[in-house]
């Protein structure tokens, strides 16, 4: 009998908790799933959305005016979206099971309103109310109701309508909502599904409680429809109607490139910030916005002292930054060094390279080792890699992370991996053109290895420091 000789060993087990990360590796596989791809695959925030009510204002001589329109759709609290339900039957022939679907039942949708102070909501089921049902015009004809009960419902009198119920002139029979629209909102792109020929179903307002001081006031109604309609696209203007029109701040935050920014190398509407600002904007064709952001990123740069920047790259490292701390002072002045080919000076820790190699007045001078393009691939080919590949250039850029940020902070790769997905997508945008920048000369000095065969990619880490 054989033993085998290939079973795990403890050692291996305990590999998986070195570098002082819990928990068995390979993260990176459940990292990934959300973050590739610019968030391509996380899922959606249930608070991003927008209802839009299209009514037909041109039934009443009182009409709603366009932005009590808007403010409706603005009021939505909560809105459910569509669900379905199939019949389905179970058929056996010779013991040959199938399930023909018999028809299709769309369940009903609830959405919740605000109680306005303004009435909107209420004005809107009033309208509707007095719109289909007879009821409520009949009673009020005469502005209040008869001393006694009884007579409300008698013969015909020339001072009443007698409608009640349904019983509504047959022009009504055109319906007050045309249909429902419901945006769901989500990387400035739109989901949205329309219920055609919407009716409600129930209307209640909320219960009143003198206990509940912290309680608000809610309207719910149930709405049934014959069916939905589906579509996608880019929010741009015009796209979803009355979104962000009126009661919405259009001014930039203070905190961001547009709004002036901030006096930070790091984090919103600091200089990274900026400079990925300025080219994204210029990529979109958005010059003006290039602009302005590239002025506020200008003075902001002006306005850095040393001593700042020291203390904010304190603030980033775990340890060993006093060290780069020191070297942070042959930078003579922040605003020499700034422009908008300069990214890696904003985006990287400003410190002199220093190596163990040959060294000659204290400057570094790489020697270009002998490449492996047997199992692994060329400069050039690496580099139509990263152009085409946007989850090999991310692999790239979180590596040049590490040898900017994460080696010189004192993180492990896998410690230095997680800060880069933590990220702003700014400073992702400067890592990922310093990706497809630089890979040809990382691939040469043997920072950067990409197998030929898997197209994994392997980081030298102990040259992350030269």
């Amino acid at each position: 009998m054989t033993i085998n000789n290939t079973m795990p060993k403890i050692n291996d087990f305990l590999k998986g908790f070195q570098n002082g990360l819990p928990g068995m590796k390979d993260y990176r596989h459940a990292s990934r799933l959300y973050l590739d791809d610019n968030f391509k695959l996380a899922p959606k925030q249930k608070f991003l959305f927008h209802v839009v009510f299209d009514l037909d204002e041109t039934l009443f001589f009182d009409k709603f005016g366009p932005n009590e329109k808007t403010e409706l759709n603005m009021l939505v609290k909560a809105c459910e979206l569509p669900k379905y339900g199939m019949n389905v039957e179970e058929k056996i022939q010779y013991n040959k099971k199938i399930y023909p679907a018999t028809r299709i039942q769309y369940e009903p949708v609830t959405i919740t309103f605000h109680d306005d102070h303004a009435d909107t909501v209420n004005a809107f089921w009033k309208k509707y109310y007095e719109y289909h049902i007879a009821d409520s015009v009949s009673a009020n004809t005469n502005l209040s109701l008869d001393d006694t009960k009884d007579n409300l419902y008698d013969a015909i009198e020339s001072t009443r309508i007698n409608k009640f119920g349904m019983d509504t002139p047959r022009q009504r029979k055109k319906p007050y909502i045309k249909g429902i629209q419901i945006f769901v909102l989500h990387k400035k792109r739109f989901t949205s599904m329309t219920l055609v020929n919407p009716v409600i179903g129930s209307f209640s307002h909320d219960n009143l409680d003198h206990a509940d001081g912290a309680g608000v006031l809610s309207n719910v109604m149930q709405v049934f429809y014959e069916t939905v309609i589906y579509k996608a696209g880019v929010i741009s203007k015009g796209t979803i109607p009355s979104f962000a029109s009126i009661h919405y701040d259009k001014e930039p935050s203070p905190l961001s490139v547009l709004g002036r920014g901030t006096n930070s190398i790091f984090g919103p509407g600091g200089i990274v910030d900026g400079v990925g600002s300025v080219i994204g904007n210029i990529r979109t064709g958005n010059i003006l916005g290039a602009i302005l952001s590239a002025s506020n990123t200008y003075n902001n740069a002006k306005k850095i002292k040393k001593s700042n920047v020291k203390q904010e790259l304190k603030g980033l490292a775990k340890k060993g930054i006093q060290e780069i701390g020191k070297q942070a002072g042959t930078i003579s002045s922040p605003v020499a060094r700034f422009n908008i080919g300069a990214a890696a000076a904003a985006a990287t820790i400003v410190a002199k390279a220093r190596g163990s190699d040959n060294k000659t007045n204290d400057q570094q001078v790489l020697s270009n080792p002998v490449q492996d393009t047997v199992n692994f691939l060329s400069a050039n080919e690496a580099y139509n890699l990263v152009t085409n590949d946007s989850g090999i250039r991310d692999e790239i850029a979180a590596g040049i992370y590490y040898k900017d940020i994460g080696s010189r902070t004192g993180l492990t790769v896998a410690e230095s991996d997680v800060a880069y997905a933590g990220a702003s997508d700014t400073v992702k945008t400067v890592y990922n053109n310093k990706a497809q920048t630089n890979v040809r000369k990382l691939v040469t000095e043997g920072y950067i290895k990409i197998s030929r065969t898997t197209q994994d990619v392997e980081i030298a880490t102990e040259k992350a420091t030269l």
